[in-house]
């Protein structure tokens, strides 16, 4: 069975947010043999088990009033609030050390990638590496430092969105 296709979150299976399942779904009641495995907000508990349609619909969000992801980081960027709904109540979001927050470029929200790859990371140079560090406030001594112990999946976490538009990599850190 093919998932629905996630235009902010195109490998939700890649990416850990969803997995192969037995269960059936709160929502719907259907065993789809996926379920959602990420943050979920809703006073709902506890959190219920959400298969990838009930979530690309928006059924999971309207039925247990909660949100994948934060919307207020996307309307702090001036997003519009068709894109900020689409990313918050029907895309899949990921598991964070902290809250998340859904990177954006160009006027539009970014595909999320997962956890940026040792390798990717170590190679950004020159004005893209000088962006990079404004963006996440970092010195480059500091930068360096993270570098060294950089592991995917691990804490701190560096994550990874490309810009649908421009296609530039934005590098999201996070810690506990």
């Amino acid at each position: 069975m093919e998932l629905p296709k996630f235009r902010y979150h195109p490998a939700p299976l890649s990416t850990g947010s969803i997995s192969p399942s037995t269960e059936a779904c709160d929502c719907c009641g259907l065993m789809r043999g996926f379920e959602y495995t990420a943050s979920f907000y809703s006073t709902q508990r506890p959190k219920p088990k959400l298969c990838p349609w009930c979530i690309s619909s928006g059924k999971a969000s309207h039925k247990y009033d909660g949100e994948f992801s934060d919307p207020f980081p996307l309307k702090k960027t001036g997003i519009a609030n068709n894109i900020v709904e689409e990313v918050s109540k029907r895309t899949p979001g990921y598991n964070s050390w902290q809250q998340e927050e859904w990177a954006s470029h160009c006027g539009d929200s970014c595909e999320f990638h997962g956890d940026a790859k040792s390798d990717e990371i170590a190679s950004l140079t020159g004005k893209e590496l000088a962006d990079h560090l404004d963006r996440v406030r970092l010195s480059f001594d500091q930068w360096q430092s993270l570098l060294r112990g950089y592991q995917e999946g691990g804490n701190p976490a560096v994550y990874k969105f490309i810009c649908r538009h421009c296609g530039i990599s934005i590098y999201p850190l996070d810690f506990t």
